[in-house]
């Protein structure tokens, strides 16, 4: 997850923004009104915003706002890897990576989301019905799995670039999370995190990890455990077994810290 916009209620969703129309357009679903509007009334809640017809303004209305910072962090063309996207939600990144060339999508949630949401907003979900709506007006090939990443271990899936967007901070082993999604990974493949920063950029280089305390972050969100600092980032993939890790960038959006990094997996 990202940043996420603080409102009591869904009925008071701005529009999205022209930015984050800019980054939807980079999947266009290309769905006829009458399907567009069907897809809006069916799926009570999104997470991400999808462009379902541009050309008639007909956009989800995401609440996970301004991703434009991880646009430039994902590889142009994913042409003939194998991609894992961990927490995947709505989908937007497993299908952009479909969309963009990848052989084969894997997009794995525990749906753990629901639970968030009714908490937040009072929203009832199922689970995985934005993904279902998007994946059915793409007539997406992209595999869901409803369940832990762990469960993938044991069927021999290996994959050339794992994503993990606004995951770590939101579990409580973020250790044994990277060690499992190491495993995952092929030879000289490549995890792509992005998750919340520490407070004071100026401290980064330490291994720093910050806890937070219920609802420190978001308001009326009690899931975000951690904030990581560079050197903390790098510190907890290295004891995971990773051979190395590049911060990308640490951004500051709309006045919280992240952290972008590449975690690089041993060729044997």
């Amino acid at each position: 997850m990202t940043g996420v916009l603080s409102v009591e209620s869904l009925t008071e969703l701005p529009e999205p923004t022209d930015a984050e129309r800019a980054v939807a357009d980079t999947l266009p679903v290309g769905a006829a009104p009458d399907e567009a509007a069907r897809v809006l009334d069916r799926v009570p809640m999104w997470f991400h915003t999808f462009a379902l017809n541009p050309e008639h303004g007909l956009y989800t209305p995401g609440v996970a706002r301004d991703h434009r910072y991880r646009v430039p962090f994902l590889p142009g063309s994913f042409a003939g890897q194998r991609v894992l996207d961990v927490g995947t939600f709505d989908g937007f990144y497993a299908f952009l990576a479909e969309h963009r060339g990848a052989a084969r999508v894997v997009a794995v949630d525990n749906e753990q989301y629901v639970a968030w949401v009714k908490a937040r907003w009072g929203v009832e979900l199922e689970g995985g019905e934005g993904f279902r709506a998007i994946a059915e007006l793409l007539g997406s090939r992209v595999e869901y799995v409803r369940g832990d990443a762990l469960e993938l271990v044991d069927t021999g899936d290996r994959f050339d670039v794992i994503l993990c967007f606004g995951i770590l901070h939101r579990i409580e082993n973020p250790l044994g999370l990277l060690r499992l999604l190491g495993r995952l990974l092929a030879p000289g493949g490549r995890l792509l995190a992005e998750t919340y920063g520490i407070s004071d950029p100026g401290r980064g280089a330490e291994a720093i990890i910050e806890v937070h305390p219920p609802g420190g972050v978001y308001r009326g969100d009690d899931y975000v455990y951690w904030g990581f600092g560079a050197g903390g980032l790098g510190a907890l993939a290295t004891h995971a077994g990773f051979a190395r890790v590049t911060i990308d960038t640490t951004p500051t959006i709309d006045g919280h810290p992240r952290i972008l990094a590449t975690l690089e997996r041993r060729d044997d």
